[in-house]
Order: C-alpha cells, then sequence, then structure tokens
C-alpha cells in the first residue's frame, strides 16, 4: 500500500489513547526488523529518518527501502523526516518521496522558529504532507549534534498555543525533559507542563522524543496526556551493537555479515514488538 498519513495515524491514537512509535531506519536490518515487527502485531508504524541517517545510506535508497516496506506490508506506514534542519532539507525530502516532514527549529528564537516551520506547512499541505514542529530544546545527542543541559530548556504553554495556532502543524514535540542517547540517571518528565499544553491545545497530537530508557509507568503516562507519537533510536541501536559484539566475542573466526547482522536485526525486531505493546498501538492496524 502507500504511504499513509500522518496526521490520520497520529489522530486516531489520540483519541483512542495509544501512540505510534517512530522507529528510526539506519540501514536495511533496520528496516526490515520495523516492518517485521510492525506486521506481526498489526501495529501503524512511523518510519523515521534523520539528516545523518539519510546522508549515510543516500536518499534514493531510503525511500526505495521505506515504499518497498509500505508497499509489501498490511499495516498504515509512514516515511518521515526527524529533525529536518532547514527549508532546502526539506524541499529535498519531498521531492524524493518522504510522506512526512519534522522541521525542527526550536534551536532558533520563537518567533523564527514559527516563521519557518509556518514556511515549511505552507510547502507540505498542498502536497498532502503533514507537519511535525519542534518547542523548546531537547537534550542529549542524536546524530553527532548535541544539547548540552543548560541549553535544553522546556516548551512554555502559551507559546506552544501560539507556536501551533501561527504556524498551522499537524503535531507538537514540546521539550518536557526527555533527551536524545543514552540516559544518566532517570528521566524526570515535566507532566505537569504537558497537562497544560494538552489543555491549552485540546486535539493535537503530541510527540515525545528521547523515547529509549524512559520508564514504562512514564510512557503510559505520557500517552494519557495527549502523546500519540513517541520516538525510539537509541535502544534499537544498542540492542542490535550488543548482539554483534557479543557474536564477535564468541566467535573471532565469523567474517560472514549475515552471521551477525541477521541475529542484530533479530534483536531490533524484538525492542520494537515490546514498544508497540507499551505505546499500545498492537492490534490497531
Amino acid at each position: 500500500m502507500a504511504f499513509a498519513s500522518f496526521k490520520e495515524v497520529l489522530l486516531d491514537g489520540y483519541k483512542n489513547g495509544y501512540a505510534v512509535g517512530q522507529f528510526n531506519m539506519n540501514n536495511l536490518e533496520f528496516v526490515q526488523a520495523i516492518i517485521e515487527a510492525a506486521n506481526e502485531e498489526k501495529s501503524p508504524v512511523i518510519l523515521g529518518c534523520s539528516e545523518g541517517a539519510i546522508k549515510y545510506m543516500g536518499i534514493d535508497y531510503t525511500v526505495a527501502m521505506a515504499r518497498v516496506a509500505a508497499q509489501t506490508s498490511k499495516v498504515p506506514v509512514i516515511l518521515h523526516l526527524d529533525h529536518g534542519p532547514n527549508l532546502a532539507f526539506v524541499m529535498k525530502c519531498i521531492r524524493a518521496g518522504f510522506s512526512s516532514i519534522m522541521i525542527d527549529g526550536s534551536h532558533h528564537p520563537l518567533d523564527e522558529n514559527i516563521r519557518l516551520s509556518k514556511q515549511v506547512v505552507e510547502l507540505c499541505h498542498p502536497l498532502g504532507i503533514e507537519v511535525e514542529g519542534e518547542l523548546g530544546r531537547i537534550g542529549g545527542t542524536e546524530d553527532d549534534i548535541s544539547v548540552d543541559e543548560r541549553d535544553a530548556t522546556l516548551a512554555v504553554p502559551s507559546e506552544a498555543k501560539r507556536f501551533v495556532e501561527e504556524t498551522g502543524v499537524d503535531a507538537l514535540a514540546p521539550a518536557i525533559g526527555s533527551a536524545h542517547g543514552v540516559y544518566v540517571g532517570k528521566p524526570e518528565l515535566a507532566f505537569d507542563r504537558l497537562r497544560e499544553i494538552r489543555d491549552i491545545l485540546p486535539g493535537v497530537p503530541m510527540v515525545l522524543h528521547g523515547g529509549s530508557g524512559i520508564p514504562d509507568e512514564d510512557i503510559r503516562q505520557a500517552i494519557s496526556l495527549g502523546v500519540s507519537k513517541i520516538n525510539v533510536n537509541t535502544e534499537n541501536q544498542i540492542a542490535a551493537t550488543e548482539t554483534i559484539r557479543n557474536i564477535f566475542d564468541n566467535d573471532k573466526k565469523v567474517y560472514d555479515p549475515r552471521k551477525y547482522m541477521g541475529p542484530a536485526r533479530a534483536a531490533i525486531k524484538e525492542v520494537v514488538k515490546e514498544k508497540m505493546r507499551l505505546f499500545g498501538s498492537s492490534g490497531r492496524a
């Protein structure tokens, strides 16, 4: 089937109390693992792809793999640009065939973030492409881009209302204390802040970035407060790498990539299936 509607999938999650996982593409095995899990769990799924991953895989290979995944699946599949850095890169992804876009202007002052995000929405909506925007700064490291704790800032509810109303984004990723990469200690999410934003923007799906390593009870609470999309990448990367490392540690003679990438793919698949069950998206497709 063709790529599904980002907005429709997230709104169904919002209305029915579950979240759809965005699982990032890093290579062929990641795509295969994510799609196999989605079909077995009967869950809608978002294939996320960052600028760094696109540069690594090549944009044409990226879109081709995602299209095959969608065409051979019985569940809704979305190809989503993760943390689009600027208008030029967004346009490149649109031309290549991405079905939804995240524009990340969170490093800009509010007015500039609004201007850039609105520009992307005005470009995408006539093409039937939906847009996610970000407000506040999410800490941690992703694709070698680091945001120090002191530079990470929580989203302000009044600014969130203005941002959504003036840009027309279809989903909002408000910074509430989550982080990209590996958490040091237990993450402290600002649920009161999330609740305020939910109440001031009823009906708008929220996005939780840095979903790897957040305790299950916090995930469930975030979903109850309007989070309809949760991003996961680090846990899949760790599962794959630990599997490969164990294989090499146990057998120094292994050299066939299929002998270690196959088990790595299986490890990713199990993580994705567990997340789909936790997010409540299993059985929703």
